[in-house]
């Protein structure tokens, strides 16, 4: 049981936070030194830094391949500037790295987590835009104030009317880059979306990747590539 359940949701992650990096150990202690666990994926799917970059992979795929690249380091957005954390990246680019990978970072999340609980302990507040036209106002709000509930009932019915013209946006989903590339002729729905997935990219490279392998050996390269199957059926 949480410690922390009867107080605030900040008192439950906090305590999260503290109790999380135990976990990871076990993790670790049951894995990363077991003999068989290795066997099975050391010098599999072995993917150079070079070719990793071809195929377009980012996010831990990349990085186990040795390349350090985070769009929360190398592209900020939101507060990721002010958090303090490490990138972690692999030498060979086989399974074994791309499971060490995503051990640190979640080590490294963790680590985020932290700093922005003592954020908020120091700055509570609002947590929300007080602009209406582009936010719900607060449910009390919209029970006092007529106009507040027009602009809910406006905001969710027929959305926001953005300036002609194009965008793309990305963030570090866990899985890689995640971006939205969005075309408006000013209407309020977009002319044209697309959506970049990151195990799109992953996945075409599963061919590749067990070449010369067993099949058996399939089945950790394409749970280190950590597929979520919404994403990709096409």
């Amino acid at each position: 049981m949480n410690a922390n359940r009867q107080g605030s949701l900040l008192d439950f992650i906090e305590d999260f936070t503290r109790r999380f990096p135990t976990y990871v150990d076990e993790y670790e202690t049951l894995l990363t030194d077991n003999r068989i666990w290795k066997q099975r994926t050391v010098g599999i799917g072995v993917v150079s830094p070079e070719r990793a970059k071809a195929l377009g992979f980012t996010g831990p795929m990349l990085r186990g391949s040795g390349v350090e690249w985070d769009l929360r380091k190398k592209q900020p957005y939101e507060v990721y500037d002010r958090m303090d954390f490490d990138i972690p990246v692999g030498t060979n680019g086989d399974c074994y790295d791309r499971y060490l990978v995503r051990i640190e970072e979640m080590r490294q999340s963790n680590r985020i987590i932290r700093q922005c609980v003592d954020w908020l302990r120091r700055n509570p507040g609002p947590v929300i835009v007080e602009n209406h036209k582009v936010a719900p106002p607060s449910r009390i709000g919209m029970k006092q104030n007529m106009e507040e509930l027009i602009h809910h009932f406006k905001l969710f019915t027929e959305g926001m009317h953005v300036p002609a013209g194009e965008a793309y946006a990305s963030v570090e989903h866990p899985k890689g880059e995640f971006g939205i590339y969005l075309v408006s002729d000013g209407a309020n729905k977009p002319y044209r979306l697309k959506i970049r997935a990151p195990g799109y990219a992953h996945l075409a490279a599963l061919d590749e990747m067990s070449r010369g392998h067993m099949i058996a050996d399939v089945v950790a390269i394409i749970g280190t590539q950590d597929i979520v199957f919404g994403e990709i059926d096409r």
